[in-house]
């Protein structure tokens, strides 16, 4: 089963796909959000190229492992993405996905600057890969 992650912000969405067999997440591309919750055709190119079966969104909980204010914004936005796409959705905690990805792309040597953007596809393909993990467990 292949599927698509995203990494909701209020400026940018990170995209992560996994391959055919719903084992490997990998990056895939930052768009910017209005983009993504507008349907618009770079977002529609990504779902063409992927073909997803299902959508995966990151939701933000605190550490204590509740949803906040921010989850609730995420979860409103998938949704509108979700009923623009007619796809599947599901949700994984993404909690410190962002920092493991700002950690990784310092271990590949980039700056702050380079780093700026690809955080967030890093981050999508952290969290897809533990919600792949966790289906075939």
């Amino acid at each position: 089963m292949r599927a698509v992650a995203l990494d909701i912000g209020e400026v940018r969405v990170g995209i992560a796909a996994s391959d055919v067999s719903g084992t490997i997440a990998s990056p895939v591309c930052v768009l910017p959000t209005p983009e993504v919750v507008g349907n618009a055709r770079t977002w529609r190119r990504v779902l063409e190229d992927y073909e997803p079966e299902v959508l995966v969104c990151g939701l933000p909980r605190t550490m204590a492992g509740e949803e906040g204010p921010q989850a609730l914004k995420i979860r409103t936005v998938a949704e509108r993405i979700r009923s623009a796409c007619g796809l599947p959705l599901e949700f994984v905690d993404e909690r410190l996905s962002s920092a493991e990805a700002k950690r990784i792309l310092r271990s590949e040597g980039l700056t702050e600057k380079r780093m700026r953007g690809k955080i967030d596809m890093v981050a999508a393909s952290l969290f897809l890969q533990t919600w792949l993990d966790a289906r075939t467990n």
